[in-house]
C-alpha cells in the first residue's frame, strides 16, 4: 500500500424529507446568499425546487436561481454562472440534481474565486480554493456529492475534462433515496453503471497488497450486483434505492481508493463518446468497460481473475486464470445487458467512421501528448483498437 492523505470533510444528510433541511445546512456552512443551480424541468415539476426555496427562505437566506445544466455539462453555463455570482455577491452555491448539476455548480464554484479562465482547472491546475458548495442529489450516480472532482465539456472543441481539489468537496450533501423513484429505469442503469465504473477504476491498481480497500470495493460491487435487478423490477422499492444511493457515494470519496494506484482509462475513452454522441455516461461506459478490459487483461490476469472470483462468483482456473478473468468480464457484460444497458456502438448511436476523430480528441485534444495513463497506458492505436472492439 502507498502512503496517502484522506480528507473527506463532506456532512452527509440522508434520508427521507432531509431536502428540507436544505435552508439549516447552508445557514450552518456560513452561506448568506445562495445561487440555486439545477437542471431541466423535473425540479421544478415535482415541487424540490419550491420545498427548497422556502426551506432557505424559513431561514431568511437570499437566493437566486440559474437552470439549464445539460447531462454532460457545458462550460457556456459554468460562465454565466461565474458572471451571474460575481454580479449578486453569491458565496454559497447550492446544486439540487444529479452529477451534471453538481460538477457544473463546482466549476462555477472554482471560477467565482478564480482572476483567470476556470477551464485553466481542467486543463491540470489544481483547484485551491473556491465558493462553498452544497448538494441535494436526485441521482445515485456520480459521486460528486462526495467527490473533489468535476467534469466539464468545453463547446469549443468538445472537450471533456475533469478538474479536482479539496477546495471542491461539497461542505454538506442531502441524499433522500426517495427523490430518486421517479428515474427512468434507464436512467438509474445508468447510474448504477457509473457507479460500478469507479469501483472498477480503482480496483484495477498496479499496487501490491491492497485487501483493505479490495475487499471494500468487492462489497460494494456485490451490493450492487444485488441492489440493481430489485430496482429496475421495482422503481418504488426504497430500500434497494438507499442502498445504491450510498454505495454511490462510498464508490466515489476515494475511500476505496487511497493507497493504491488508479485506472481511470475507461473513463477518459467513454467521454469522448458522451461529448461528440452526447449520451448518457453511464451507457457509454457500458459499452467501454468490457472492451478496455478485454484489451488489457493480459497486464495482470490475475486481477480481473480474482475480481471474477469473488464478486462473480467464476471459479478460479489457477492453471489458465485468464479463462477465469474473460468469464468475468463476460458476467459483467451480461449484467449490464439485464439491467437495460447497451452493448455496441450500434446501441449507443456512436458511428465507425467517426473512430479517428475520438482518437485525435482523446490523445491529441487540448494538449495531450498521444496517450492516456492509467492500469496500462494507452496510446492511439490501442485506442483506435479498443473504439473497433465496441463497433
Amino acid at each position: 500500500m502507498e502512503n496517502f492523505q484522506f480528507y473527506s470533510p463532506t456532512c452527509f444528510v440522508f434520508g427521507k424529507d432531509t431536502e428540507n433541511k436544505a435552508g439549516e445546512y447552508v445557514k450552518k456552512f456560513g452561506g448568506t446568499k445562495v445561487l440555486i443551480h439545477y437542471g431541466g424541468g423535473s425540479v421544478v415539476r415535482s415541487g424540490l425546487l419550491d420545498r427548497v426555496k422556502s426551506s432557505l427562505d424559513k431561514e431568511c437566506i437570499p437566493h437566486i436561481e440559474l437552470g439549464g445544466v445539460q447531462p454532460n455539462p457545458r462550460s457556456g453555463l459554468v460562465y454565466e454562472g461565474i458572471d451571474l455570482c460575481k454580479k449578486e455577491n453569491v458565496d454559497f452555491i447550492l446544486a439540487v440534481g444529479g452529477g451534471s448539476t453538481i460538477d457544473s455548480s463546482k466549476a462555477i464554484a472554482a471560477g467565482v474565486v478564480y482572476d483567470g479562465d476556470f477551464w485553466d482547472f481542467y486543463s491540470g491546475k489544481r483547484i485551491e480554493e473556491a465558493l462553498s458548495v452544497g448538494t441535494i442529489l436526485t441521482i445515485a450516480a456520480a459521486g460528486s456529492e462526495g467527490s473533489p472532482d468535476s467534469v466539464i465539456t468545453k463547446e469549443e472543441g468538445m472537450f471533456k475534462r475533469g478538474a479536482s481539489g479539496d477546495a471542491i468537496r461539497p461542505k454538506f450533501s442531502i441524499l433522500n433515496p426517495a427523490l430518486t423513484q421517479t428515474l427512468p429505469p434507464f436512467q438509474t442503469a445508468a447510474g448504477i453503471t457509473d457507479i460500478m465504473a469507479h469501483l472498477y477504476e480503482r480496483y484495477l491498481t498496479n499496487t501490491k497488497d491492497v485487501e483493505v480497500t479490495d475487499r471494500m470495493i468487492e462489497a460494494l460491487l456485490l451490493t450492487m450486483i444485488h441492489e440493481g435487478p430489485r430496482v429496475i423490477e421495482n422503481p418504488n422499492n426504497y430500500e434497494a434505492r438507499a442502498n445504491i444511493m450510498w454505495a454511490g457515494t462510498m464508490a466515489h470519496t476515494n475511500m476505496c481508493g487511497v493507497g493504491r494506484s488508479q485506472d481511470w482509462n475507461s473513463h477518459n475513452i467513454e467521454h469522448e463518446l458522451s461529448a461528440l454522441y452526447d449520451c448518457a455516461h453511464g451507457a457509454g461506459l457500458a459499452v467501454t468497460m468490457p472492451a478496455v478490459f478485454t484489451y488489457v487483461m493480459s497486464h495482470n490476469v490475475m486481477r480481473f481473475a480474482q475480481v471474477a472470483s469473488r464478486v462473480w462468483g467464476c471459479q478460479m482456473d489457477f492453471e489458465h486464470p485468464e479463462v477465469t478473468a474473460k468469464a468475468g468480464i463476460e458476467a459483467f457484460r451480461r449484467f449490464l445487458k439485464s439491467i437495460g444497458m447497451p452493448g455496441n456502438f450500434s446501441e449507443l448511436g456512436a458511428k465507425e467512421e467517426d473512430i479517428p476523430k475520438l482518437v485525435e480528441v482523446l490523445c491529441r485534444g487540448d494538449g495531450r501528448d498521444g496517450s492516456i495513463s492509467g492500469f496500462v497506458t494507452l496510446n492511439e492505436e490501442d485506442c483506435t483498437k479498443i473504439y473497433k472492439m465496441m463497433v
